[in-house]
């Protein structure tokens, strides 16, 4: 008899860990019946091209739709959309469902339980969080909501908080021709960047036009006669807004998997071992757990589609019946405003203050090409290095064209815990349509070494 596999979320981890875990059983001999329930619409999409949809850069949200529930199911996988897993009891091997498209409640059991429930917005608890018009963007019917809003008459809008979401919706905003403030209660826009950097993405930010607001607090959101957004309120200033877009970060959806009694990390993430196993018989990837930083030695929430895919793969390997582990991340991220490439991985030097860590910070001003050729643009790096043993400790970009990839430089040697002067030797590519002699990532990591 085939065992049951539930997996509860159809995006990137559960609907990888689903076509995995058939894949392995098949090539093992095994049969598994897999049932995979989520309450949306869509399945396996990038979230992350969401702002371009709305900014017009993509045509639809199919577009974004890496595979169908017309695909999973033709590939075994029994797609059950517009299904909310609402009640988990992992003893008696049942998850109760809510069908709102039938209107009708039932239990399914499982021999092998997987949660895949990503990550939940996180909304300002401040009153008029929940007025109409204030939208958080994690899936593709949340883009959807904000481009139905986007068609009425809609003139000004307030992004509320200014990382990698917060960026990109305020762009798409401003394509859109909307007039669009950005509020962000730290000292400059994007903080997974350290404030010096983040100067240049204010900069950038304003020659959009857009209103950048900083070191402020929202305190409300005021609404109007009929219940929607009109303004957001803060502790400098109130801002008028047709719609607001939160830009605050995300938090585990994990209130299920809380209430059921399922082990939880500090950031409210659902903790494994590096096999994707929470307990018995239960295992969980992507967005809503904890996984292991190599850089802090930790454990952090750090929510990305590269991270839910590989960790939906390695879960699926091993519930399949084959061997796989997860090594862990070392924060590497990126995305763009404007013409400004940003990216980072590791620890910042704010990070490196926060752990107590002895280190050295280095910031360097390159150009993306040999500085003689047309169409070299200025590229800034900065590094920070573990003193005194010179271990590699994280890395910033910021610069035109050409500037952000430059950072998976810096994530292998994060990745083999390079010291930054073996990074300023290792042989990489030059030629000067690509690069200086010396590229901005070794001379970062030379100056750094010289400071060692």
């Amino acid at each position: 008899m085939a065992d049951r596999v539930l997996v509860i979320g159809a995006d990137a981890a559960g609907m990888s860990a689903a076509s995995q875990a058939l894949r392995t059983a098949k090539a093992a001999g095994r049969d598994l019946d897999v049932i995979a329930v989520d309450r949306g619409h869509w399945t396996s999409y990038s979230a992350c091209g969401i702002p371009y949809w709305i900014g017009g850069d993509v045509a639809s949200p199919g577009a974004l739709v890496a595979r169908t529930p017309e695909e999973h199911r033709a590939n075994g996988i029994d797609v059950r959309l517009l299904t909310e897993a609402v009640a988990i009891d992992t003893e008696a091997g049942w998850v109760e469902v809510v069908d709102h498209a039938a209107g009708r409640r039932e239990r399914f059991g499982y021999d092998q339980l997987v949660v895949a429930t990503g990550a939940a917005p996180a909304r300002p608890d401040v009153p008029g969080a929940d007025a109409a018009g204030v939208y958080g963007v994690q899936t593709l019917d949340d883009g959807g909501a904000v481009i139905a809003h986007l068609g009425g008459e809609v003139r000004c809008a307030v992004v509320v908080g200014a990382g990698y979401i917060g960026l990109e919706m305020a762009e798409a905003l401003v394509r859109r021709g909307l007039s669009v403030t950005v509020v962000d209660r730290g000292p400059e826009p994007m903080n997974t960047l350290d404030p010096d950097l983040g100067t240049q993405v204010h900069a950038a930010m304003e020659r959009m036009g857009i209103d950048v607001v900083t070191s402020a607090a929202v305190t409300a959101f005021e609404t109007a006669p009929g219940g929607g957004v009109a303004a957001v309120v803060t502790d400098v200033g109130t801002f008028p807004a047709d719609i607001v877009v939160l830009g605050t970060g995300v938090r585990p959806a994990t209130d299920l998997a809380r209430a059921a009694g399922l082990p939880l990390g500090p950031s409210g993430g659902l903790r494994t071992d590096d096999t994707q196993r929470v307990a018995d018989g239960v295992w969980a990837a992507g967005d809503c757990v904890e996984t292991w930083d190599r850089v802090r030695r930790d454990w952090v929430h750090v929510p990305l589609g590269t991270h839910a895919n590989k960790q939906g793969r390695v879960l699926g390997t091993n519930l399949g019946g084959g061997a796989a582990r997860f090594p862990g991340v070392v924060g590497t991220a990126l995305t763009k405003v404007c013409d400004l490439e940003l990216a980072r991985t590791g620890l910042t030097e704010g990070d490196a203050v926060e752990a107590g860590l002895d280190h050295v910070a280095v910031t360097i001003e390159s150009t993306t090409r040999s500085g003689y050729l047309p169409g070299a643009e200025p590229i800034t790096v900065k590094m920070v290095a573990e003193r005194p043993t010179g271990r590699l400790l994280g890395a910033q970009i910021v610069g035109r064209d050409d500037s952000a990839k430059r950072i998976d430089v810096c994530a292998m040697a994060l990745w083999t815990e390079l010291t930054v002067g073996e990074l300023a030797m290792t042989d990489l590519a030059y030629a000067p349509p690509f690069s200086s002699v010396w590229d901005p990532v070794q001379i970062a990591a030379r100056k750094a070494a010289d400071r060692l």
